[in-house]
């Protein structure tokens, strides 16, 4: 695996963690990159949450904007990945 590929990948369990905490639930849940967190029960606020907590997980400083037009989880991580 590449390092930007083991990059992405962390990102993407960054925010599977996150999810998690947010939605304790979800615990069991097998996460694709294809899973959206809206479907999977999240509402606004707790979508806004588990991109807080990544964000400062990962140390970066980014616009929600930024991430706003990401359809799935897997989006979302590449969108955070290419802006870090």
């Amino acid at each position: 695996m590449s390092q930007t590929a083991v990059e992405l990948q962390h990102v993407f369990d960054t925010i599977v963690l996150h999810t998690r905490e947010v939605l304790p639930q979800l615990e069991r849940h097998e996460f694709q990159r294809t899973d959206s967190l809206r479907a999977l029960g999240a509402n606004s606020i707790d979508r806004a949450d588990i991109l807080i907590m990544t964000l400062e997980s990962l140390g970066l400083n980014l616009p929600m904007m930024d991430m706003a037009k990401a359809e799935n989880i897997g989006e979302l991580a590449t969108i955070i990945h290419g802006k870090a």
